[in-house]
């Protein structure tokens, strides 16, 4: 930090001219990420840009509009809401943070169920594919959750539905499937290890869940294959995960967690504050976030529509 201050006029062709040397967002195709908003939007962001999204009370109408990105995307994704019933989710930072949620929800059911049934639950795991994103690593390694993958073969390059159930023990938490792989796009057969897990639980007495990572394919599949069953329409996928910033067609910062039904997300998980006066639940891994991607993300909701081409 220098000093002195200096003019603002200086300050800002300094930094102009040294992000000059970045790349250009407009032709980065390396990281699945919007880069281009319709103008009216960004308006709605800059106006937004000094809302803290936290202080629920001082901005009401922006927390309704993530409710209805909630209820919007769990309807998209089948989820067994009565008429007038509210969806279980939350905005998140992205899908990275959305998937510690819900590993952090499974986690704390299984341990749960373990500590009813007085059984160990120090030991618990998950079943991934080995082709699942970094942010699984992390979560299994931030909260002390064996990872247990399923290995690649060559000219099948996602994970296999039977050889992730043969991983499943007592002790596993979930399987995640992925919706769209980092490696190729392929979607994972959730179909069928629904299917192969159903039969599974019932021979062991087990009631091992399903998590569909839809970081990639959950903003595709309702729109290009709205027949494919990979959603809430099947009885073990508990909670999905969507990365607005990716097919949302939102600037990055924004993803979704959403859960099957209240009784899949552990209320002790769930924190009330009332730092401006009004009762607030709040599951996140932050506190403070702006406005803005949330809001963008409401915009393309209702601009869009359910027209298929309009999100291709």
């Amino acid at each position: 930090m220098p000093e002195n201050s200096i003019p603002k006029e200086a300050a800002f062709q300094i930094i102009n001219d040294e992000l000059m040397l970045d790349g250009n967002p407009r032709l980065n195709l390396a990281s699945f990420v919007t880069t281009w908003m319709e103008p009216e939007c960004n308006k709605l962001i800059m106006d937004a840009i000094n809302k803290n999204y936290v202080d629920m009370d001082e901005y009401p109408v922006t927390t309704e509009l993530q409710n209805r990105c909630v209820n919007m995307i769990a309807h998209l994704f089948n989820a067994p809401l009565g008429e007038s019933e509210a969806a279980v989710g939350v905005g998140t930072v992205g899908s990275s943070e959305a998937i510690m949620l819900a590993g952090l929800a499974f986690k704390r059911k299984w341990q749960n169920k373990r500590k009813a049934e007085g059984k160990p639950y120090d030991k618990p795991n998950i079943v991934t594919g080995a082709n699942v994103q970094v942010c699984w690593e992390k979560f299994a390694r931030y909260f002390e959750v064996e990872l247990k993958e399923v290995k690649l073969r060559e000219g099948y390059y996602v994970m296999d539905p039977a050889k992730a159930v043969e991983l499943v023990d007592e002790n596993t938490i979930c399987v995640a499937a992925i919706l769209g792989s980092t490696l190729n796009g392929e979607f994972e057969d959730v179909k069928l290890l629904n299917d192969l897990l159903v039969e599974k639980n019932k021979e062991t007495g087990w009631d091992t869940p399903i998590h569909v990572d839809a970081a990639s394919g959950g903003f595709i599949a309702p729109f290009l294959y709205p027949e494919l069953e990979w959603d809430f329409r099947l009885p073990l996928v508990k909670s999905i995960n969507v990365s607005g910033h990716k097919y949302g067609l939102v600037y990055a910062g924004i993803g979704w967690v959403i859960w099957r039904s209240k009784d899949d997300l552990p209320e002790e998980l769930i924190f009330h504050i009332n730092y401006l006066g009004a009762d607030q639940p709040t599951f996140t891994l932050n506190f403070s976030k702006g406005s803005s991607q949330v809001i963008a993300q409401y915009y393309q909701l209702i601009r869009l529509g359910h027209e298929v081409r309009n999100w291709l």
